[in-house]
C-alpha cells in the first residue's frame, strides 16, 4: 500500500510539472521554431511567455506597422526564418487588418497569432471576431476552441506558413483558453519541412520546346523567384538559353539587373529596355510571377503566348489566358529545364545573342533621364535624390525600399538591385507607409546591412511616429522623406477641390520629429549639399543612429515609361 501511494504521488508531481499554460505551450513551439523575437503590440499573453523564454518582444507604435516589419523581416530572410506578429483581441486585431491586406497581396509568409475574446462572447456584436474578418486576406484562419488542440493546430499553422503559396496563416487564441493548462511538451512539436515540388518531366519538355521555338522570348521572373532562392539558376537559364529577363515590382533583385541580359523592372514606371524588348517578344515566360493584372504593373499584351511556372494553381488563367501553366517549385522547376536542355544536347538554333541591343537601349535610356537625375534645380528633383542615393550606397551590403506613389516610380526604374534581397519592392496593394516598417524589420533580420527607405512626406504621416521604433529598439536605418507640401500627382484626380480649396496641400517639417523621437534628423533644400548630407547620415546609420533625411523637393510629373 505504501509503495503504491508513493508511486501515485510521484505520478501526480509529474503530472504538475508537465502541465503548462496554453500561452506557455505556444512560446514554447515557438522556442523550438527557433523564432528570434515576437512582433507586435500590447496586450497579448505571448509577450511574457515568449521573453520567459529568451524570445524578445518587439513592440511597434501601431499594429498595422507591427505586420509591416514582419513582412520586411521575412521577405529579408526569403521567408526561411518563420515571423510572428500577435496583438490584443478587439481593437488590436482591427488595427492590423491593414498589415495583413498588404501582406496577402505581397504573398508573404508569417504567422499571425492575434488573441481572440473569452470563447462565449467572441461572436457577440460588436466584438471584432478575426477568424471571421481575416479570412479573405489569409490562406488560413482558424481560432482555438480547446487548449488540447494547441499541438495540433500550431503544427497546422506552420506547415501551411513554410509550403505551399505564401501568405500570412492566422491562428487565434481566445485569452481564457491561454490562461488554462494542458499536458503538452513543446519539444515534442515536430517542426515541419518545406516542400519544393517539382514539375511533371513532360510539362518542363514543352516549356522547354515552346522556349526553344520561339524568336524573342522574353522571361517575366516573379517573387518566387526570391522566395525559392532561385537566382542563380534563373542566371544559369537566362544564359543558357540567351533570354532577357525582367522582374516584377515584388521580384525586383530576383535576376540582377548588372546582368547584360537584365531589362529592369516591368512596374508603371519603368525603364526602356523592358517596352522595347516586351514589345518585341513572341513568348513571355512567367516564372514564380502570378500574372496579376495592376495598376501598378506592366501588363503582357494580348498577342503574347504566355508561360507561367507558379506554386499556386488559382494563379492559373486568373488574369491572362495562358498557353502552359505548370504547378511547382520555381526553383525545382528551373532545375528541372536546365537538367533537360543540357541531357538532351538541344540547341538553340538562329536566335541572335540579345545582349548588344539591351545594352544599346539602356544607354539611349539612360541618356534621355541623365538631364532630371543629375538637376541643379531648386527645389531639389526627386530623380537627383534617387541618383544620389545610388551613387552613395554599395548595392552589395545594403537593402533599400520605397513607398507608395512616386517615390516608388522614381525610384525603381532607376535603382541597380544586383543582389537578391536587396531591393524589398511591391505594386500590388500600395498602402501609403508600408515601407518604413519592411525597412525596419529588413534591419532586424540582417543588422549587417545598410538600410534605406525612400517615402513621401503623405506616407510618412501615416506612419512617422515608429520611426521611435527603429530607434528604441536599436534598429538604425534611414528614411529619406521626399518633401514638397502636395500630395504629390493627386491634384489631377480632384482639380476642382484642387483649385478651390488647395485640397492636394500639406506642411510640415519632418527632420525635427526624428529629432524629438531620438534619432537624427536633418533637412537639406539645396542640391550641392545634398550628397554630403547623404553620406553623413548613412555614416550616422552605419554608427547605430536611426536617421531621416528630409529633401525639399518639387513635385515631378515625368515617370519614365510614361513619358
Amino acid at each position: 500500500m505504501a509503495d503504491g501511494t508513493h508511486a501515485m504521488a510521484n505520478d501526480d508531481l509529474l503530472a504538475k510539472t508537465t502541465r503548462m499554460s496554453g500561452a506557455d505551450y505556444v512560446a514554447g513551439v515557438l522556442k523550438e521554431e527557433g523564432v528570434k523575437q515576437i512582433i507586435g503590440f500590447p496586450a497579448s499573453e505571448l509577450f511574457d511567455a515568449s521573453a520567459a523564454l529568451d524570445i524578445p518582444p518587439l513592440i511597434a507604435r501601431t499594429q498595422r506597422v507591427a505586420v509591416n516589419i514582419a513582412e520586411g523581416y521575412a521577405r529579408a530572410t526569403a521567408g526561411k526564418e518563420l515571423a510572428v506578429v500577435t496583438v490584443q483581441y478587439g481593437p488590436g486585431a482591427e488595427s492590423a487588418f491593414a498589415g495583413i491586406a498588404q501582406a496577402f497581396n505581397d504573398r508573404v509568409p508569417m504567422l499571425f497569432l492575434p488573441t481572440g475574446y473569452p470563447r462565449g462572447s467572441e461572436a457577440v456584436s460588436p466584438n471584432f471576431e478575426s477568424r471571421r474578418n481575416f479570412r479573405h486576406i489569409t490562406k488560413w484562419c482558424e481560432a482555438a476552441t480547446q487548449v488540447t488542440h494547441l499541438p495540433k493546430l500550431m503544427h497546422a499553422a506552420i506547415s501551411r506558413v513554410r509550403n505551399g503559396p505564401p501568405a500570412p496563416v492566422l491562428l487565434e487564441l481566445p485569452v481564457d483558453l491561454l490562461a488554462e493548462s494542458l499536458d503538452a511538451q513543446p519539444s515534442d512539436h515536430r517542426r515541419p519541412r518545406r516542400s519544393v515540388p517539382q514539375a511533371n518531366n513532360g510539362e518542363v519538355a514543352a516549356l522547354v520546346e515552346t522556349l526553344l521555338a520561339a524568336e524573342n522570348p522574353i522571361i517575366l521572373a516573379g517573387q518566387g523567384i526570391l522566395s525559392a532562392s532561385a537566382t542563380r539558376d534563373l542566371v544559369e537559364f537566362a544564359e543558357l538559353l540567351r533570354i532577357p529577363v525582367m522582374t516584377t515590382p515584388n521580384g525586383k533583385s530576383g535576376f540582377p539587373e548588372d546582368h547584360p541580359l537584365a531589362l529592369g523592372t516591368a512596374g508603371r514606371a519603368r525603364p526602356a529596355p523592358v517596352d522595347h524588348f516586351l514589345d518585341k517578344a513572341d513568348v513571355v515566360l512567367a516564372l514564380g510571377s502570378s500574372l496579376t493584372r495592376s495598376y501598378y504593373i506592366l501588363p503582357v499584351p494580348d498577342d503574347k503566348i504566355i508561360l507561367q511556372v507558379t506554386l499556386d494553381e488559382a494563379d492559373l488563367g486568373k488574369d491572362y489566358a495562358v498557353a502552359q501553366g505548370v504547378i511547382g517549385d520555381v526553383g525545382s522547376v528551373l532545375k528541372q529545364m536546365i537538367a533537360h536542355i543540357r541531357q538532351e544536347g538541344l540547341e538553340l538554333g538562329r536566335r541572335p545573342d540579345p545582349t548588344a541591343e539591351i545594352a544599346e537601349v539602356r544607354a539611349a535610356f539612360m541618356a534621355r533621364w541623365m538631364p532630371l537625375l543629375t538637376s541643379e534645380s531648386r527645389p531639389i528633383s526627386p530623380y537627383r535624390v534617387v541618383w544620389e542615393l545610388m551613387q552613395a550606397l554599395d548595392p552589395v551590403t545594403s537593402i533599400v525600399t520605397h513607398d507608395a506613389g512616386n517615390p516608388r516610380d522614381q525610384f525603381c526604374p532607376f535603382y541597380v538591385a544586383s543582389v537578391p534581397g536587396s531591393y524589398i519592392g511591391w505594386g500590388k496593394t500600395t498602402q501609403l507607409g508600408s515601407g518604413l516598417g519592411f525597412a525596419i524589420g529588413a534591419k532586424l533580420a540582417r543588422p549587417e546591412a545598410t538600410v534605406v527607405n525612400l517615402m513621401g512626406e503623405s506616407a510618412f504621416g501615416m506612419v512617422g511616429i515608429d520611426f521611435e521604433t527603429a530607434v528604441r529598439c536599436d534598429l538604425p536605418v534611414l528614411t529619406i522623406v521626399l518633401r514638397n507640401n502636395v500630395l504629390g500627382g493627386y491634384a489631377k484626380s480632384m482639380p476642382v477641390a484642387t483649385e478651390k480649396y488647395g485640397a492636394n496641400r500639406i506642411t510640415g517639417s519632418y527632420a525635427p520629429i526624428a529629432e524629438a523621437l531620438g534619432g537624427y534628423g536633418a533637412c537639406v533644400s539645396e542640391p550641392e549639399d545634398l550628397r554630403p548630407a547623404l553620406l553623413d547620415a548613412l555614416d550616422r546609420v552605419k554608427g547605430g543612429q536611426a536617421s531621416l533625411l528630409e529633401v525639399i523637393t518639387h513635385e515631378e510629373p515625368r515617370l519614365a515609361g510614361l513619358w
